[in-house]
C-alpha cells in the first residue's frame, strides 16, 4: 500500500475501531452508474482566497422507496437522488443533506465530530455546529481518498437524527434535519464516500447490506478538472 493511500485512510483507521475494514466493503460493492454534477454557484471567499463555488443537494431516507432504481431492496436506507458525484478541483463545495431518517447511536463517537470542513463547522437547520452527540446521529457523509496521485481528502459530517416521535409510520417526516457544510477540493482524483453510522445489517457492526452497497449508503466522489 502506498504512502498516499495510507495517509488518506489514516485518520479513519485511528478513529474507526470496529469499522476499519469498511473501505474494502465499499470498494468491492456493486456500483450505480448515475452521476450527479455539482451546480455552479459563483465564487466564495475562503481561507484559501476567492474560489469557484459549487453546490450539491442530496437527502438521506429511512428506505429507498423514493427512487425506482432501488427496486431490489426497497426497505434499505439510502441517500438520493444518486450516490456518485462529480465536483470541480480547487473549488469550494457546499453540500446540503436533508435527513429524513431517525437513528440510535454511533459505534464510534469519532464520527460525531465534524471534520474536514471550512472552520470545522456545519449548520444544522440554520444553526452553526461542530458535532452531533453520538446517540443523536442518523447518518454520516464521510469522504475518503481512494486512488494514487491525488491530494489527501477526508471530510466527515454527522447528520442529526429525526426524533423518534417525528417519524411517521408511512412516508417521510415533514420536519427533516437539514445539514449544510463547505469544504475545499485539491487536485483531481477519485475518492469514495460512505455512511459511518451503523444502519446496515449482515455484520456484527451493522456495516453490511445498504451500508456497503453503492447506490444506497456509499458511492464515488470524483474531483475533476474543469
Amino acid at each position: 500500500m502506498n504512502k498516499r493511500l495510507l495517509a488518506a485512510f489514516g485518520t479513519v483507521i485511528l478513529g474507526a475501531g470496529l469499522i476499519a475494514g469498511i473501505g474494502s466493503y465499499v470498494a468491492a460493492a456493486k456500483n450505480d452508474s448515475r452521476v450527479l454534477q455539482a451546480t455552479p454557484a459563483g465564487t466564495l471567499q475562503t481561507p484559501e482566497g476567492t474560489l469557484p463555488h459549487f453546490t450539491l443537494d442530496i437527502s438521506s431516507y429511512p428506505d429507498s422507496g423514493f427512487n425506482e432504481g432501488h427496486n431490489a431492496h426497497p426497505d434499505w436506507v439510502a441517500y438520493g437522488p444518486v450516490t456518485n458525484f462529480d465536483v470541480p478541483a480547487h473549488s469550494a463545495i457546499t453540500i446540503t443533506v436533508t435527513n429524513y431518517d431517525g437513528g440510535e447511536s454511533l459505534n464510534n463517537d469519532f464520527f460525531g465530530k465534524i471534520r474536514g470542513t471550512i472552520d470545522g463547522t456545519a449548520t444544522l437547520n440554520g444553526e452553526v455546529i461542530t458535532r452531533v452527540p453520538a446517540d443523536k446521529v442518523g447518518h454520516t457523509f464521510t469522504i475518503h481518498g481512494m486512488s494514487d496521485a491525488q491530494d489527501e481528502l477526508f471530510v466527515s459530517v454527522p447528520m442529526r437524527a429525526v426524533p423518534e416521535d417525528e417519524m411517521p409510520e408511512e412516508g417521510y417526516t415533514k420536519t427533516p434535519m437539514v445539514t449544510t457544510f463547505t469544504f475545499i477540493t485539491g487536485d483531481a482524483g477519485e475518492y469514495i464516500w460512505n455512511c459511518e453510522y451503523p444502519c446496515g445489517d449482515g455484520t456484527i457492526a451493522k456495516f453490511g447490506h445498504a451500508m456497503s452497497t453503492m447506490g444506497y449508503m456509499s458511492g464515488h466522489f470524483n474531483v475533476v478538472n474543469a
